[in-house]
This record gives C-alpha cells, structure tokens and sequence, in this order.
C-alpha cells in the first residue's frame, strides 16, 4: 500500500553534533520512501559540548532499531559497556557510604523482590540487608570488569548502556545519515525569518544564501536560535531544584591499561560530584559544581587534587557552563527543539542522549498518526515535559538523600530546596511506612524511572530510621544476603572479561 501523500518536503536539522546527527539518521530511517529532503546545517565554528559521555540502556535499543550492532560502532567511538553507576560519598550512614545503580531485566526479578521485601522490614525496623549492590548481577559485573554479554550457556538476560566519545559518535552518526540521503551543509546562520503567521520560512547564511524548508529541527545547543530567540518559547529553570550550573572536564590516561572498567563513577566532593567515565583510550573526568558555592578556578583545583595530578601536569581543563531546566514547548509551529536547545539536566543519570532519543521517536510517532500535521501537538509537548520533570525528580532525590555536613552545598541542596508534589508524595509515604510500590506505581504516567531504581535510591541512601533495628522474628521473610551474593558471583563465570570483548571488537575492525 503506497504511502499516503503529505505536504511536508523539506526537513532542515539546525546543529550538528549527537542530537543534530542522531535526529537526522531516525528521521532519514523513519520516511525513508516519502520522498521527504533533510538538510542538515552546521557551522564549523561551534564546538561540541559533550558532557558526560555515557548513555542510559535507551542507546541500546537506538542502535538496535537502526540495525547497526555494537561492533559496528564502538570501535570508532571509543566505546565501552555500562553495567550500571556507582555513588560513593553521597551518604554518611554507616553501611551506606557508596551505592550502585544497576541496569536490571527480568533475570533479576528473584532478587528485585528480595530487595523490596527486606527493605519493608527495615522500614519498619526489622534488621535486614538492604544494600542495593549486594542483589544484583550488574554490580559484580562492573566491579569485576567484566562485559555485560553473557555466554551461550547461560539463560541470563543482561541489559547495558555505553561509555563513547560524544565527537566521534556525531562523527560516526553523520556518515551513516549521509549514506541514508542526508544532506549536509557547512555555514552560519546570519538570519532567520518567518512568515506572517510567524511560522519559520527559511534561514539566510553567507555561504549558502537563503536555505527554505517546511519543518525546522532546532539543534543548535543553549543557544536555541530557532526555538527561544526567533519564536520566543520561554524557558523554565530548574535552578531552585538543582544548583549545579557548571563543569570542569579533565582527561587522564588509564591508571591499569589491562584493566577496562564497565561502571560510570559519580563521586560526591565538597560542591558537587565527578564522573569517571572508562573509555578504551582515556579516562573522562569531570566536575559537576555550583558556582553559587565555589568559583572556577578553586573548582579545578579541586577536581585535579582528586585525581591526584601533580602540578607539573600541563593537561588543560575544559570549564562548561550549563543551562539547567527545559522549554515550556519543545515544539512550536513549525520548529521542534532537540538536544541542548530544548533544555538539559545535569548528566549524573547520563539522560541527555535518552532525552534527545524520546523526543524525536514520540515526535515521529505523533507526526505520522496526526496525518503529518501539527494535530495533537499539545499532547506531544505534555508529554515531552513529563520526561524532562520526572527526570529532575530522580536526579534531584539524590540530593535530598544526601547526608553530608561537610560543607553548606550539601546542607542546602537537602534543606533548601522545594520539593516537587511527585517527590513529596514518595518520600511521605516511605517514611511513614506506606505501600511505596503502590504509590510508585500510582505516578507510573508521570515517571521516567522503574520501581527498581526507586527502590534502589531510596535504600542505597540510607532512608531508615535512625534508632537500632530489632532482630526479626523466625517467621520473618528476610532474604539472607549471602545467597543473593553467591548467586551473583556464580554467573559471573558467564561473562567475559571487558577489555577482550573491546579488544576484539577493534582487532575484527581492522
């Protein structure tokens, strides 16, 4: 059955880099057949960003819908596998100084419930286990170093994200959108204008004088030239819920060259937290701060005192500026706002290329059964501003949790800072001992995150009473830890060891 025929024909992508280029290969895949142009417009003198360099386990499935595997592209990406991220220093409770969250399937669901069940008994303080990273298979991968891909001889289902090079990934995306038809042009946009009804016409350069289109893909990162500064959607800040507004990145070399890590490390330090970020030929390092509560310079510093370089280290840092919240409307007549342009959370969860990957696959979706229109695209801005403010909750429980002392940064973030009505819902009723499962389940239209990752912040963290938990009754389901951790380090006899698996990926691609 043929297509059915539609007015739009031009398709103009404003920005390069990873949301500019992973847009433009989902779209050139999406329609292919519908005799639809996409042009893509980067300027040469605008730099990629690239913070964070990680991917929630959503890339996985990326990839998997575009038919490329990951040998195909890890390679040229400096890629590594991501069993899960690790937090330590965020709490100061005896037993709960690091927790790890783990990227979870249904091979896990024994010990999931194992976890939810002790976690019950110490809310009511039972003595029970409830360490998150003692359940699951994931935190014995990555502490081992091990590549999440199961053998042949075992039925476990293992479910991962990527570390990568955030250039090289733009690089490797814009070579397949070219070989899909995408069209690309170099050149900086002087102007933009608009039609009577304000709709966008077209963009004047100097290199290519005035490009046209029907539809218009704002990636030109915080700049937000077609979505903010031409059409006026306003922004709304997440400052009072997470102060961090700055970054400082830092590469170094890797301390064990036989040793690949397979975890993102999220540290807790005086005004913020560092990720470490395991890719084949580097380190990524990088300080999350607020410039509220420390400047740049003494940021740096602090970041290289943590990585313990001596100061005749030339190794020259990177300082970012960040722009925390979201547009009130991703999409606005004829533009659509991907990537940095549309709004960013810090990349403590590594949401940002999930974010990007949300947005254009609900937008391919609803522009195809809106019959290529812009019906329902109130629903679809609803929608898109779900994910962006049920993401800020998780990312900014972190902070609430936190127990720290040390300095006024982290009483603040806990005592200072408004909570959302989803937050204050969930945190009512763990601590009051109601049936969080229920009310998680409850929000489950509004929330980004499982039940599973709930459970594991919540318990990772340390969220208990305070007093001495009673010893529990024989009759007590309480799941004895060991099992759990014997089980675990069984498996891991299934899984290989993480710097071959990359190895061998780069060895086949020569």
């Amino acid at each position: 059955m043929d297509a059915p025929p539609t007015p739009l024909q031009r398709i103009l992508i404003l920005g390069g880099g990873t949301a500019g280029w992973m847009s433009a290969i989902s779209l050139a895949q999406a329609w292919a057949g519908r005799n639809i142009e996409i042009t893509l417009l980067e300027s040469d003198a605008i730099g990629i960003i690239g913070v964070g360099e990680g991917s929630t386990p959503k890339m996985r499935r990326f990839f998997q819908k575009l038919g490329i595997a990951d040998a195909e592209w890890m390679p040229h990406c400096n890629g590594t596998y991501k069993c899960g991220i690790r937090f330590p220093g965020w709490s100061t409770r005896p037993g709960f100084e690091s927790y790890y969250h783990p990227f979870f399937s249904i091979s896990d669901d024994q010990y999931i419930r194992a976890l939810y069940q002790n976690m019950l008994l110490r809310q009511r303080n039972i003595d029970a286990h409830v360490l998150p990273d003692t359940f699951f298979l994931s935190n014995y991968l990555a502490k081992n170093s091990r590549a999440p891909l199961p053998d042949a001889t075992s039925n476990y289902l293992a479910d991962y994200a990527f570390h990568f090079d955030a250039r090289l990934i733009g690089d490797f995306l814009k070579t397949r959108s070219l070989e899909l038809g995408v069209k690309h042009l170099v050149g900086t946009v002087t102007a933009v204008k608009q039609a009577e009804t304000g709709e966008i016409t077209g963009v004047e350069t100097p290199q290519h004088g005035f490009v046209a289109a029907d539809f218009f893909i704002d990636c030109s990162g915080f700049a937000s030239v077609l979505i903010c500064k031409t059409l006026q959607v306003p922004f709304k800040s997440y400052k009072d819920f997470l102060f961090n507004d700055r970054a400082v990145a830092l590469p170094t070399p890797h301390p064990d060259p036989a040793v690949l890590r397979s975890e993102t490390l999220s540290t807790a330090l005086k005004c913020g937290w560092v990720w470490k970020i395991p890719l084949t030929n580097r380190i990524g390092n990088g300080y999350v701060y607020s410039s509220e509560h420390i400047d740049a310079d003494t940021a740096e510093r602090e970041l290289r005192a943590h990585l313990r370089l001596n100061n005749v280290d030339q190794t020259e840092a990177r300082h970012l500026k960040m722009r925390v919240g979201r547009l009130e409307k991703a999409w606005e007549k004829n533009c659509l706002a991907i990537g940095l342009a549309q709004g960013f959370i810090e990349p403590l969860e590594a949401t940002a290329l999930m974010i990007v990957q949300d947005t254009i696959e609900n937008f391919i979706t609803q522009y195809e059964a809106s019959g290529f229109t812009s019906h329902d695209q109130a629903a679809f801005n609803r929608r898109i501003n779900l994910i962006f403010d049920s993401i800020k909750d998780y990312v900014f429980m972190h902070y609430k949790l936190n127990t720290r002392v040390d300095t006024p940064y982290w009483v603040a973030c806990r005592e200072s800072t408004p909570l959302s009505d989803s937050v204050a819902q969930i945190l009512e009723v763990w601590d009051n001992g109601g049936d969080l499962l229920g009310e998680i389940n409850r929000q489950s239209a509004q929330m980004s995150y499982s039940p599973t990752s709930w459970f594991c912040i919540l318990s990772g963290m340390g969220r208990y009473p305070r007093k001495p938990p009673r010893k529990p009754r024989r009759d007590m389901p309480v799941t004895d830890p060991a099992s759990a951790r014997q089980s675990c380090l069984e498996m891991l006899k299934h899984f290989p060891d993480h710097r071959q698996v990359v190895e061998g990926m780069h060895a086949a691609r020569l």
